[in-house]
């Protein structure tokens, strides 16, 4: 029987579409069109970009929001792949394979708080010499400067990785480490846990605290630099708005308070997910299966019309969001 991680994955990973598209300016990416969202709402990043496509999740930006990396899969996931872009002149790149990236099943990029290092979680094989794929491990690349290239994949090892499947890290300015797995003995789904870092290397995974995890799903952490609040996605909780949506906690006196719902300015009736927060923007990006489609009662009868409702962002496409945090982060 398949752990519940590998199930919720699959419900993550949706269908996706290849692209073509020249470069444009961030205020034509900025600007999704057709479409007016109120003051304060979530709304669509660089929508020229991700409007291209169906299947996108995992976003992670740097501090300076010069370079960005999301995941990209193909319509029946065989391929999953971790993108690229970068500001030239105002305006975002076309998306780029990264240099690390291609050839297994890559997602889950995270830039670290310094933007040196990138970890992501991979089923590439461990040894240089064998093409076998293997669990879920979590994985870095790393440079020397932020004008350089990134270094081969190196693979995080024991403690954090094990025999089970690990995904979604999350790394603080400390360097502990944030992921999601399963422990079969915990007798619950998909749990957050922490690994500190001490003395140079990693300790052994520990659970995080009935504030964050249930018997339930939670998923797809992100912890603040300073470790002072974490967001991750609950699946189908008693309080959900919808399938999956972005809860918060408080760490105070290094407990992790009760998590509460972001609520309905941020979540949907449809599925949240991939939490991303530029703590010094006050910016959070999330992934979104939102739909806002309009079905007309008279229903419809111009074809310009229907592919408008059809071809706008929030169309329950798996697409990337953002929205203004500051207040929330400046109340925790």
């Amino acid at each position: 029987m398949k752990s519940i991680s590998l199930l919720v994955l699959c419900v993550l990973l949706f269908n996706c579409n290849e692209r073509q598209t020249s470069e444009t300016t961030e205020a034509d990416q900025e600007k999704p069109s057709q479409i007016t969202y109120k003051e304060g709402a979530v709304t669509p990043f660089a929508p020229s970009i991700f409007s291209q496509f169906i299947n996108v999740r995992d976003f992670t930006i740097d501090s300076e929001e010069n370079e960005a990396y999301f995941t990209l899969l193909s319509p029946a996931r065989e391929l999953s792949v971790i993108m690229h872009i970068e500001k030239e002149n105002d305006s975002w790149s076309d998306p780029k394979i990264a240099s690390f990236s291609g050839q297994y099943t890559d997602l889950e990029p995270f830039l670290s708080p310094d933007g040196l290092k990138l970890y992501f979680a991979s089923n590439r094989p461990i040894s240089k010499d064998s093409t076998s794929v293997k669990d879920f491990d979590i994985w870095y690349v790393q440079r020397d400067q932020l004008d350089l290239e990134w270094s081969q994949p190196i693979n995080l090892g024991a403690p954090v990785n094990s025999a089970l499947d690990e995904f979604y890290p999350s790394v603080t300015s400390s360097n502990n480490i944030y992921f999601t797995t399963v422990k079969k003995e915990l007798e619950s789904q998909d749990d957050i846990f922490m690994c500190e870092w001490k003395n140079g290397a990693y300790s052994e995974p520990v659970v995080l605290g009935e504030g964050v995890n249930t018997k339930g799903a939670e998923y797809n952490a992100f912890v603040a630099p300073d470790e002072s609040f974490i967001l991750f996605g609950g699946w189908r909780r008693p309080d959900g708005l919808g399938s999956g949506d972005i809860y918060m906690s408080k760490r105070e006196n290094g407990i992790w308070q009760t998590a509460t719902n972001l609520g309905e300015t941020i979540n949907s009736k449809d599925m949240e997910y991939c939490p991303f927060v530029n703590t010094k923007t006050g910016t959070l990006y999330l992934t979104s299966r939102r739909s806002n489609i309009e079905k007309k009662e008279s229903g419809y009868t111009d074809t310009e019309e229907l592919l408008d409702q059809i071809n706008r962002y929030d169309n329950g496409a798996s697409r990337i969001y953002k929205v203004d945090f500051k207040a929330i982060i400046e109340n925790k």
